[in-house]
Protein backbone atom coordinates (compact mmCIF):
# COMPACT_ATOMS: atom_id res chain seq x y z
CA UNK A 1 0.00 0.00 0.00
CA UNK A 2 1.25 3.46 -0.90
CA UNK A 3 -0.15 6.90 -0.16
CA UNK A 4 -0.01 7.73 -3.86
CA UNK A 5 -1.89 4.59 -4.93
CA UNK A 6 -5.01 3.23 -3.27
CA UNK A 7 -5.69 -0.49 -3.79
CA UNK A 8 -9.19 -1.84 -3.11
CA UNK A 9 -10.58 -5.31 -3.58
CA UNK A 10 -14.29 -5.19 -4.35
CA UNK A 11 -17.05 -7.77 -4.66
CA UNK A 12 -17.30 -9.56 -7.98
CA UNK A 13 -13.58 -10.40 -8.36
CA UNK A 14 -12.78 -6.70 -9.00
CA UNK A 15 -9.73 -4.72 -7.88
CA UNK A 16 -9.67 -0.93 -8.09
CA UNK A 17 -6.43 1.05 -8.34
CA UNK A 18 -6.75 4.78 -7.66
CA UNK A 19 -3.82 7.10 -8.33
CA UNK A 20 -3.97 9.41 -5.33
CA UNK A 21 -2.30 12.76 -6.03
CA UNK A 22 -5.38 14.95 -6.52
CA UNK A 23 -3.48 18.10 -5.55
CA UNK A 24 -1.18 17.42 -8.56
CA UNK A 25 -4.07 16.26 -10.78
CA UNK A 26 -2.73 12.71 -10.27
CA UNK A 27 0.37 13.42 -12.37
CA UNK A 28 2.66 10.44 -12.87
CA UNK A 29 5.94 10.65 -11.00
CA UNK A 30 8.50 8.02 -10.08
CA UNK A 31 6.69 7.08 -6.88
CA UNK A 32 3.37 6.54 -8.66
CA UNK A 33 4.97 4.47 -11.41
CA UNK A 34 6.78 2.30 -8.86
CA UNK A 35 3.60 1.81 -6.83
CA UNK A 36 1.62 0.84 -9.93
CA UNK A 37 4.22 -1.72 -10.97
CA UNK A 38 4.19 -3.24 -7.49
CA UNK A 39 0.40 -3.40 -7.31
CA UNK A 40 0.11 -4.99 -10.74
CA UNK A 41 2.69 -7.59 -9.79
CA UNK A 42 0.73 -8.47 -6.64
CA UNK A 43 -2.64 -8.59 -8.40
CA UNK A 44 -1.33 -10.76 -11.22
CA UNK A 45 -0.95 -13.67 -8.77
CA UNK A 46 -4.14 -12.95 -6.80
CA UNK A 47 -6.58 -15.64 -7.90
CA UNK A 48 -9.54 -13.77 -6.43
CA UNK A 49 -9.05 -10.85 -8.84
CA UNK A 50 -10.26 -11.28 -12.41
CA UNK A 51 -10.55 -7.65 -13.58
CA UNK A 52 -8.90 -4.36 -12.57
CA UNK A 53 -10.26 -0.80 -12.71
CA UNK A 54 -7.69 1.99 -12.95
CA UNK A 55 -8.66 5.58 -12.15
CA UNK A 56 -7.57 8.83 -10.52
CA UNK A 57 -8.62 10.36 -7.21
CA UNK A 58 -11.18 13.15 -7.22
CA UNK A 59 -13.42 14.27 -10.06
CA UNK A 60 -11.00 16.52 -11.92
CA UNK A 61 -8.35 14.21 -13.29
CA UNK A 62 -7.59 10.64 -14.30
CA UNK A 63 -3.91 11.42 -14.86
CA UNK A 64 -2.99 14.90 -16.10
CA UNK A 65 0.32 13.65 -17.51
CA UNK A 66 3.87 13.17 -16.36
CA UNK A 67 5.17 15.23 -13.46
CA UNK A 68 6.96 17.86 -15.55
CA UNK A 69 9.11 18.93 -12.60
CA UNK A 70 11.04 15.68 -13.09
CA UNK A 71 12.05 16.83 -16.60
CA UNK A 72 13.97 19.85 -15.34
CA UNK A 73 17.73 19.35 -15.77
CA UNK A 74 17.24 15.71 -16.81
CA UNK A 75 20.11 14.52 -19.02
CA UNK A 76 19.26 12.57 -22.18
CA UNK A 77 21.11 9.49 -20.97
CA UNK A 78 19.27 9.56 -17.63
CA UNK A 79 15.92 9.94 -19.38
CA UNK A 80 16.69 7.07 -21.74
CA UNK A 81 17.74 4.78 -18.90
CA UNK A 82 14.63 5.59 -16.86
CA UNK A 83 12.43 4.68 -19.83
CA UNK A 84 14.38 1.60 -20.95
CA UNK A 85 13.55 -0.52 -17.91
CA UNK A 86 10.16 -1.73 -16.75
CA UNK A 87 7.60 0.88 -17.74
CA UNK A 88 4.11 1.14 -16.40
CA UNK A 89 2.46 1.59 -19.81
CA UNK A 90 3.66 -1.79 -21.08
CA UNK A 91 3.10 -3.38 -17.67
CA UNK A 92 -0.59 -2.49 -17.84
CA UNK A 93 -0.85 -3.74 -21.42
CA UNK A 94 0.91 -7.01 -20.61
CA UNK A 95 -0.93 -7.59 -17.32
CA UNK A 96 -2.59 -11.01 -17.67
CA UNK A 97 -6.05 -9.82 -16.62
CA UNK A 98 -8.40 -7.24 -18.17
CA UNK A 99 -7.81 -3.63 -17.12
CA UNK A 100 -10.46 -0.91 -17.51
CA UNK A 101 -9.48 2.76 -17.44
CA UNK A 102 -12.13 4.89 -15.73
CA UNK A 103 -11.33 8.34 -17.12
CA UNK A 104 -12.95 10.85 -14.80
CA UNK A 105 -11.24 14.08 -15.91
CA UNK A 106 -7.96 15.24 -17.43
CA UNK A 107 -6.28 12.40 -19.31
CA UNK A 108 -3.26 13.98 -20.92
CA UNK A 109 0.20 12.95 -22.10
CA UNK A 110 1.36 10.06 -19.96
CA UNK A 111 -2.18 9.77 -18.62
CA UNK A 112 -3.54 9.21 -22.11
CA UNK A 113 -0.74 6.71 -22.73
CA UNK A 114 -1.59 4.91 -19.49
CA UNK A 115 -5.24 4.71 -20.53
CA UNK A 116 -4.26 3.39 -23.96
CA UNK A 117 -2.26 0.63 -22.25
CA UNK A 118 -5.50 -0.54 -20.66
CA UNK A 119 -7.76 -3.01 -22.43
CA UNK A 120 -10.87 -0.84 -22.30
CA UNK A 121 -11.47 2.84 -21.67
CA UNK A 122 -14.66 4.43 -20.34
CA UNK A 123 -14.69 8.21 -19.94
CA UNK A 124 -16.79 10.99 -18.52
CA UNK A 125 -18.30 13.00 -21.38
CA UNK A 126 -16.57 16.05 -19.89
CA UNK A 127 -13.13 14.43 -19.63
CA UNK A 128 -10.31 16.19 -21.47
CA UNK A 129 -8.07 13.81 -23.39
CA UNK A 130 -4.97 14.46 -25.47
CA UNK A 131 -1.24 14.24 -26.12
CA UNK A 132 0.07 17.79 -25.48
CA UNK A 133 3.80 16.97 -25.46
CA UNK A 134 4.29 19.03 -28.64
CA UNK A 135 3.72 22.13 -26.47
CA UNK A 136 6.90 21.25 -24.57
CA UNK A 137 8.89 20.66 -27.73
CA UNK A 138 8.53 16.91 -27.24
CA UNK A 139 6.63 13.94 -28.62
CA UNK A 140 4.86 11.19 -26.64
CA UNK A 141 7.39 8.97 -24.89
CA UNK A 142 5.20 6.30 -23.30
CA UNK A 143 3.84 4.68 -26.44
CA UNK A 144 1.44 7.37 -27.63
CA UNK A 145 2.81 7.49 -31.17
CA UNK A 146 2.36 3.72 -31.46
CA UNK A 147 -0.88 2.95 -29.62
CA UNK A 148 -2.87 6.03 -30.64
CA UNK A 149 -2.90 5.30 -34.41
CA UNK A 150 -3.89 1.71 -33.68
CA UNK A 151 -6.97 2.98 -31.85
CA UNK A 152 -8.05 6.02 -33.87
CA UNK A 153 -6.21 5.76 -37.18
CA UNK A 154 -3.20 7.64 -38.47
CA UNK A 155 -5.01 10.88 -39.33
CA UNK A 156 -6.46 11.49 -35.89
CA UNK A 157 -3.19 10.41 -34.26
CA UNK A 158 -1.30 12.93 -36.40
CA UNK A 159 -3.76 15.66 -35.48
CA UNK A 160 -3.79 15.01 -31.74
CA UNK A 161 -0.02 14.61 -31.44
CA UNK A 162 0.95 17.47 -33.78
CA UNK A 163 -1.50 20.02 -32.39
CA UNK A 164 -1.57 18.99 -28.74
CA UNK A 165 -5.30 19.69 -28.66
CA UNK A 166 -7.56 18.21 -26.03
CA UNK A 167 -10.82 16.52 -26.96
CA UNK A 168 -13.81 15.69 -24.78
CA UNK A 169 -14.67 12.21 -23.61
CA UNK A 170 -17.69 12.39 -25.88
CA UNK A 171 -15.51 13.14 -28.91
CA UNK A 172 -13.04 10.44 -27.86
CA UNK A 173 -15.88 7.92 -27.99
CA UNK A 174 -16.82 9.10 -31.49
CA UNK A 175 -13.30 8.45 -32.85
CA UNK A 176 -12.71 5.20 -30.96
CA UNK A 177 -10.19 6.42 -28.40
CA UNK A 178 -12.57 5.28 -25.65
CA UNK A 179 -15.27 2.64 -25.89
CA UNK A 180 -17.97 4.64 -24.12
CA UNK A 181 -18.60 8.04 -22.53
CA UNK A 182 -21.08 8.80 -19.74
CA UNK A 183 -22.01 11.84 -17.66
CA UNK A 184 -19.58 12.08 -14.74
CA UNK A 185 -22.24 11.17 -12.17
CA UNK A 186 -22.98 7.94 -14.08
CA UNK A 187 -19.39 7.00 -14.90
CA UNK A 188 -18.50 4.86 -11.90
CA UNK A 189 -21.76 2.92 -12.07
CA UNK A 190 -21.22 2.17 -15.75
CA UNK A 191 -17.64 1.02 -15.16
CA UNK A 192 -18.62 -1.13 -12.18
CA UNK A 193 -21.33 -2.78 -14.27
CA UNK A 194 -18.82 -3.55 -17.01
CA UNK A 195 -16.26 -4.87 -14.52
CA UNK A 196 -18.85 -7.05 -12.78
CA UNK A 197 -19.87 -8.50 -16.13
CA UNK A 198 -16.26 -9.42 -16.90
CA UNK A 199 -15.61 -10.67 -13.35
CA UNK A 200 -18.23 -13.39 -13.82
CA UNK A 201 -16.20 -15.02 -16.57
CA UNK A 202 -13.58 -17.76 -16.48
CA UNK A 203 -10.23 -16.17 -15.56
CA UNK A 204 -8.34 -18.49 -17.89
CA UNK A 205 -10.63 -17.66 -20.78
CA UNK A 206 -10.18 -13.96 -20.00
CA UNK A 207 -6.40 -14.31 -20.13
CA UNK A 208 -6.63 -16.26 -23.37
CA UNK A 209 -8.91 -13.61 -24.87
CA UNK A 210 -6.51 -10.81 -23.92
CA UNK A 211 -3.42 -12.59 -25.22
CA UNK A 212 -4.99 -13.59 -28.53
CA UNK A 213 -6.41 -10.12 -29.20
CA UNK A 214 -3.08 -8.44 -28.45
CA UNK A 215 -1.36 -10.98 -30.70
CA UNK A 216 -3.28 -9.56 -33.65
CA UNK A 217 -1.09 -6.44 -33.41
CA UNK A 218 2.16 -8.26 -33.95
CA UNK A 219 1.30 -11.39 -35.94
CA UNK A 220 0.36 -11.91 -39.58
CA UNK A 221 -3.15 -13.32 -39.93
CA UNK A 222 -2.05 -16.93 -40.51
CA UNK A 223 0.14 -16.92 -37.38
CA UNK A 224 -2.58 -15.21 -35.36
CA UNK A 225 -5.14 -17.82 -36.36
CA UNK A 226 -2.76 -20.59 -35.33
CA UNK A 227 -2.13 -18.85 -31.99
CA UNK A 228 -5.88 -18.55 -31.43
CA UNK A 229 -6.46 -22.24 -32.23
CA UNK A 230 -3.81 -23.20 -29.71
CA UNK A 231 -5.45 -21.23 -26.90
CA UNK A 232 -8.95 -22.40 -27.90
CA UNK A 233 -7.88 -26.03 -27.78
CA UNK A 234 -5.94 -25.61 -24.51
CA UNK A 235 -9.05 -24.30 -22.76
CA UNK A 236 -10.72 -27.69 -23.37
CA UNK A 237 -8.50 -28.99 -20.55
CA UNK A 238 -10.08 -26.70 -17.94
CA UNK A 239 -12.85 -27.37 -15.44
CA UNK A 240 -14.25 -23.95 -16.34
CA UNK A 241 -14.85 -25.07 -19.92
CA UNK A 242 -16.67 -28.17 -18.65
CA UNK A 243 -18.75 -25.97 -16.34
CA UNK A 244 -19.57 -23.49 -19.10
CA UNK A 245 -20.75 -26.18 -21.50
CA UNK A 246 -22.74 -27.99 -18.81
CA UNK A 247 -24.39 -24.76 -17.68
CA UNK A 248 -25.35 -23.92 -21.24
CA UNK A 249 -26.89 -27.33 -21.87
CA UNK A 250 -28.66 -27.31 -18.50
CA UNK A 251 -29.93 -23.74 -19.07
CA UNK A 252 -28.41 -22.36 -15.87
CA UNK A 253 -25.86 -19.71 -14.94
CA UNK A 254 -22.24 -20.92 -15.04
CA UNK A 255 -20.18 -20.71 -11.87
CA UNK A 256 -16.55 -20.42 -12.94
CA UNK A 257 -13.93 -21.36 -10.36
CA UNK A 258 -10.74 -20.59 -12.25
CA UNK A 259 -9.57 -24.17 -12.64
Amino acid sequence: MSDVLLVEKLDGHIAKLTINRPDKLNALNGEVRCALLGALNDLASDDDVRVVILTGAGDKSFVAGADISEFKDARPVDQYRSMAGSNVFSAVEQFPKPVIAMINGFCLGGGCELAMGCDMRVAATTARIGQPEINLGLIPGGGGSQRLPRLVGEGWAMRLIMTGEMISGEKAAEIGLVEAAHPLEELEGAVMELAANIGMRSPMALQAAKETILAARRMPLDEGLKFERGWFSLLFSTDDMDEGVSAFLEKRKAEFKGS
